[in-house]
């Protein structure tokens, strides 16, 4: 397998953590995001993946793209150990927690958005960064209010066993912390994070250990 990836991409991380905890080797084929205007919008990676982002993972079968629909082609082609709980209430659970991140949280500050905002709209870099806080603090907040309710919600975000919520999570609070978003009153989200990161599998995914990241940022 191969795996378009940029160290700092918390999608990318996601799909990291998946193939670590599932046992895969793979490829990782570095894309810059920043490097030279943006490595992803280079001809040969636009007709690779017409989107211009990652991550994208190519095998024998073909190119998949977006983070959830990768991790749950490699939980169904591989399925053990699996991502997703047996029945069917907690999967949806563990997808709803994943989706909270992936379509709620992580689209109003990926780099394009905060790119955006400040080349083509003209805020401030201390309104792009108030504006990157918010919604971060915010969906981690809602966030950590259902952890912290649910009766599922164990040494992990569903039960004792990492999965795919904990491949969602741990890398937005990388970059919650990255960007000095406060974290206090997380109780739950750093529980869980702390624990998910003193295993091999998500400290071998992370950005700092990943072959790109002695490059430019």
């Amino acid at each position: 397998m191969h795996l378009y990836s940029y160290y700092r991409s918390s999608a990318t991380f996601r799909v990291r953590i998946a193939l670590k905890l599932k046992g895969l080797d793979y490829e990782t084929i570095p894309i810059h995001l920043v490097r030279d205007g943006g490595e992803q919008f280079r001809a040969d990676y636009r007709a690779l993946n017409p989107q211009c982002l990652v991550p994208a993972l190519a095998d024998e079968s073909g190119l998949m793209t977006q983070s959830l629909a990768i991790c749950e082609y490699l939980d169904e082609r591989y399925p053990e150990p699996p991502l997703l709980p047996d029945d069917l209430h907690g999967r949806a659970r563990v997808r709803s927690i994943a989706l909270a991140i992936g379509c709620e949280i992580h689209p109003l500050n990926n780099l394009r958005v905060l790119a955006y905002l400040t080349h083509e709209l003209g805020h401030s870099e201390e309104e792009k960064q108030a504006w990157y806080k918010h919604w971060v603090r915010s969906g981690l907040e809602q966030l950590e209010a259902r952890l912290a309710r649910d009766a599922e919600t164990g040494r992990y975000c569903h039960g004792d066993t990492p999965g795919l919520a904990d491949c969602f999570v741990v890398p937005q609070l990388y970059n919650a912390r990255r960007f000095e978003v406060p974290t206090d009153g997380l109780t739950t989200l750093l529980r869980i994070d702390e624990a998910c990161r003193a295993l091999p599998a998500f400290r071998e995914a992370a950005p700092e250990n990943q072959p790109d990241a002695g490059g430019s940022r």
